[in-house]
């Protein structure tokens, strides 16, 4: 489309620049801004243009265009509204979804701007019409529609306007009454009680009295009887009449028009395609209830326009007063319009969108108009972010047919690809211990054990009163949480199940299971020691890709190889992967292009390989769904999702269920009142939900999906609110009787119940530190943030039993390679660990590493694991249990004193050891990459080993200043330099 400077009104300028609402008046068949304090108010007798603009995560701004017509607005303003609202898209470079709104019809995106509703006033500035501003206060009454947003009309004051469907809202001088139909549901009662508060704010200073009546009550309390008494006493309501506007339109239409010369010809057709529209032509789409026109690309804005008024007329003439208009141009074609195509195949050219965006821009740029908003916004850096902490207590099960085996700590995070694996993670949230229970299936796993996977975690939350938060996740989907729990994550090829094991035999395939002393390749990923992969692929050239570093062995000889566009964050990260996969074995560097005739031997030979950057699926803009159930008959469910626009955390009802679609993850929340069957098909929602594609977004069929439950909403969930508070879900009631108390509370929520609950773990029981000695989100959740390797072994073996979670050292967080401690504890190791027998325990390991003061406290090269103690025999008597219980309580403070005092010689030895006199090796011999390594050193030390001047010359201090700085300071030090 051709754009002239004459196409531009001056009061476009600078519009749809930044994200928010404009708004302007037709005023003298011109568009005059509104002021911002303004926003919100309509009059009856004026048209309104309404800009809504988005900032989406590309960066980019989306743009959906309004124009409001009132009931009493002249045929020449609501033209006018119509033509300038075509020039107002022009001016944003022609890509804005445009839609025609008529008071008491409004689209429900077009309410959910105006949350929670907008009650339009008598008057405008056309001929005859004046605003009017009310001196005394009039009684008014109003009926109010609607369950997710609410549509509000004044009616007359009078008996015969009740009915039993609907909500009804009685504005008088001292006190607001809500009279709730007999037939209304719960969720249009709560949604009608905001529409009170927002009376009650704006037209008495928020100080009258709200009151609520319930149809067929009768004279059962004082309000009910004040009510009535506004009515001249109770008198049994008549039953609803049909009126014009509740008169149905047929749905099933679907008729195309094409526009030529300002006429509408039908274009005889047996199903639609997106073939049948010419990009230099304009259309309508008639569906009823819904009327489209589609405007080809290269259209000129005089088409445009008489395509928009033909379609007016169509609607005009057809007496549909709720039918809706909306204007789609070519290429950016909304979910509704492509859903009535038996075909569509998407066409978008963005490069051409982008070329007439940037010609508009250059025109208001030539008036001097700020243009950035219009300009095309380059992407904003993708950063993961966890919302988890990770610092919390994980225990993993593999599934084995229809049982399931619980791993040890060092086995935790590897996992092979034939197999199904249940987790369950207990974390510090904010308030209050959050727990987190999912499955994964490898790509390689059978049917029946994803389903005993399923059948097992829904047990497991279902045992735990629907509190924690459950995941499906599978191999090669899996999210930046799960990747930040298992931390040092590897996926083993092929499978230990018996259910892999049977798979392999019945189809006689090849096993080709991990060996670590066979032939294995690893590709190395991650963002940082907190988020780092192992992923075994196959053992051949093309599997190598020049943006990864490589873990290769065999038997006796591993390689690590590193593609020219990895980053010096990747080799770290395979420095900390062969401490898990090969730690005993010397390891011989390759470059990318200098690599050696074995490295090439062992992959079979040099092929072609790849360079491009593995992507996963992008997190998009989270899409708001609610789920209505029509019946449910032999576990088939028949039910519709309606989307829900500007979503807030007031729009989820405890009664229903809800999805939040973010493309690359799917969530189900589950209200607290939700029936129980419902609540254990949530997990099935959510997959049905992927199979019908609401958002035809091609949404992949193993993306994770998290069902959520009401009142256990984790961060990583929160997060897609603009606030969310918690107590809200703290309270009693359903949702109509929470929001009364909210409401006569003067818009503050009431929390029934504690904030805080700390669930009984599935198999022990969980500690939740103080908040105020919670690690904080921040630490927990920085990028930068590096696991210390400063303390000894055996000390952390030791300081692990004692040390007080609710007072643990954050200055120094557990290792992460080498997990000499674990961080879960099993239902049977509970029962066989008591404290007295693990303090005296303890106390002879201490022993055993006392030393005289000058030596060290605890040599650095034992290494201490934990054993897990006999457990003692019963005492015989109760009288002798609470003596025992006496004494280990003493005892425990003496050992606590003492692993105080053990800190304080600890964190002072740190200091000391890191100036030992160490042998100096030169640097080329110390990095990494070096053909000549050195051996037998401190690999998380190797700046020790240079000498005073090549340390003096890499780090800009010397050795004695850096090692004064704290640990934490040295490892963020060194990962900035990062010379090794």
């Amino acid at each position: 489309m051709s754009v002239s400077m004459r196409d531009l009104d001056p009061a476009f300028q600078g519009a749809g620049q930044k994200a928010g609402i404009e708004v302007w008046r037709i005023q003298n068949f011109t568009p005059a801004p509104i002021p911002k304090s303004s926003i919100g108010k309509f009059f009856t007798g004026d048209s309104y243009i309404v800009l809504k603009t988005t900032a989406l995560k590309t960066g980019a701004l989306r743009h959906d265009i309004h124009y409001w017509l009132g009931k009493d607005t002249s045929q020449d303003e609501a033209g006018t509204a119509a033509v300038k609202t075509v020039e107002l898209d022009a001016a944003l470079g022609g890509r804005a979804v445009q839609y025609r709104e008529v008071q008491g019809h409004e689209t429900e995106k077009f309410l959910s701007y105006f949350k929670p509703c907008i009650i339009p006033q008598e008057g405008g500035v056309a001929s005859g019409f004046k605003h009017v501003e009310a001196e005394e206060h009039v009684t008014r009454l109003f009926v109010c529609r609607g369950k997710h947003v609410v549509h509000v009309k004044e009616v007359p004051f009078a008996r015969s306007s009740l009915n039993h469907d609907d909500i009804y809202i009685l504005d008088t001088k001292s006190k607001i009454f809500q009279f709730n139909g007999s037939n209304s549901s719960i969720q249009e009662r709560a949604k009608a009680l905001e529409v009170v508060q927002y009376i009650k704010d704006t037209y008495h200073d928020g100080t009258c009295e709200v009151a609520t009546v319930e149809d067929g009550r009768l004279m059962a309390d004082a309000d009910s009887g004040e009510f009535w008494g506004f009515f001249g006493g109770f008198a049994p309501l008549p039953r609803k009449t049909a009126n014009a506007e509740d008169k149905t339109v047929t749905f099933d239409i679907k008729k195309l028009f094409c526009v030529e010369k300002g006429k509408a010809n039908p274009v005889e057709a047996d199903t639609l395609e997106r073939e049948m529209l010419d990009t230099n032509k304009c259309y309508i789409l008639d569906c009823g209830l819904e009327v489209f026109v589609w405007m080809g690309r290269t259209t000129s804005l005089d088409d445009r326009k008489v395509a928009s008024g033909a379609a007016e007329e169509m609607i005009r003439s057809s007496e549909r007063p709720k039918s809706q208009m909306i204007r789609i141009i070519e290429g950016f074609e909304t979910v509704p319009f492509r859903s009535k195509f038996d075909t569509w195949t998407q066409e978008t050219n963005t490069t051409v969108s982008e070329d007439g965006r940037g010609r508009v821009a250059a025109l208001l740029l030539r008036q001097g108009v700020n243009v950035r908003g219009l300009m095309k916004a380059a992407p904003p850096k993708e950063e993961l972010e966890a919302f988890i902490d990770c610092t919390g207590n994980l225990q993993v099960w593999r599934v084995n047919g229809q049982e399931k085996i619980l791993l040890q700590a060092a086995d935790h995070s590897k996992f092979y690809s034939g197999d199904c694996y249940v987790f369950q993670y207990s974390y510090p949230g904010e308030e209050k211990e959050e727990v987190l229970i999912g499955t994964w299936f490898g790509k390689q796993s059978v049917e029946e054990e994803r389903a005993s996977a399923v059948s097992m975690a829904s047990k497991m939350v279902e045992s735990m009163k629907f509190v924690p938060a459950q995941a499906r996740i599978y191999e090669g989907k899996e999210p930046v949480q799960f990747f930040v729990i298992m931390q040092s994550f590897i996926v083993f090829k092929g499978g230990i199940s018996s259910g892999y094991k049977k798979y392999i035999a019945e189809k006689e395939v090849d096993d080709d299971t991990y060996n670590e002393n066979g032939l294995a390749l690893f590709r190395i990923q991650g963002s940082g020691p907190d988020n780092m992969q192992a992923i075994q692929v196959d053992p051949v050239a093309s599997s190598l890709n020049s943006s990864y570093c490589y873990i290769l062995h065999n038997d006796s000889s591993v390689f690590t190889w590193m593609g020219n566009l990895a980053t010096s964050t990747d080799q770290e990260l395979v420095e900390r992967q062969l401490d898990l996969i090969k730690p005993n074995l010397q390891t011989r560097a390759q470059k990318e292009g200098s690599e050696s005739e074995q490295f090439w031997e062992l992959l079979g030979g040099k092929t072609e390989y790849s360079s491009q950057k593995l992507t996963k699926e992008p997190e998009s803009d989270p899409h708001l769904f609610s789920c209505t159930f029509t019946k449910v008959f032999f576990l088939v469910m028949f039910w519709q999702v309606t989307e829900i626009y500007n979503f807030t955390q007031d729009d989820l009802m405890t009664e229903d269920i809800f999805i939040v679609d973010c493309h690359s993850e799917i969530f189900v929340w589950v209200g607290q009142e939700v029936v129980p069957k419902n609540k254990l098909l949530a997990l099935t929602i959510g997959e049905k939900f992927i199979e019908k594609d609401s958002l035809l977004e091609k949404l992949s069929p193993e993306a994770p999906i998290y069902v959520i439950m009401e009142g256990g909403e984790p961060s990583f969930f929160t997060r897609f609110f603009t606030s969310w508070d918690s107590s809200k879900s703290s309270m009693h009631g359903n949702s109509f009787q929470r929001k009364l108390k909210i409401v006569k509370n003067g818009g503050t929520p009431v929390a029934d119940k504690p904030k805080r609950r700390t669930p009984a773990s599935y198999g022990g029981r969980a500690s939740v530190p103080e908040k105020s000695q919670q690690r904080s989100r921040t630490m927990s959740l920085s990028p930068d943030r590096v696991r210390v390797r400063g303390r000894s072994p055996a000390f952390n073996a030791l300081a692990a039993t004692f040390e007080n979670q609710n007072a643990r050292n954050l200055s120094t967080p557990p290792p992460v390679v080498r997990k000499l401690y674990p961080r879960s504890v099993t239902p049977d190791s509970a029962r066989l660990a008591p404290k007295s027998s693990a303090i005296a325990s303890r106390s002879a390991l201490f022993e055993k590493f006392k030393t005289p003061p000058q030596e060290p406290l605890i040599p650095k090269s034992i290494k201490a694991s934990p054993k897990t103690p006999e457990s003692p025999a019963p005492e015989s008597s109760s009288e002798g249990q609470e003596e025992k219980k006496d004494n280990d309580k003493e005892e425990e403070k003496s050992m606590s004193s003492k692993i105080v005092s053990l800190t304080i010689q600890e964190d002072a030895k740190e200091g000391v050891e890191d100036e030992e006199d160490l042998p100096a090796y030169p640097y080329e011999r110390l990095k990494t990459t070096s053909p000549d390594p050195v051996t037998d050193i401190d690999v998380t030390r190797r700046e020790a080993y240079l000498s005073s001047e090549e340390f003096k010359e890499k780090f800009g201090m010397t050795k004695e200043a850096f090692y004064k700085l704290p640990k934490w300071k040295q490892n963020k030090f060194k990962m900035a330099v990062q010379l090794f």
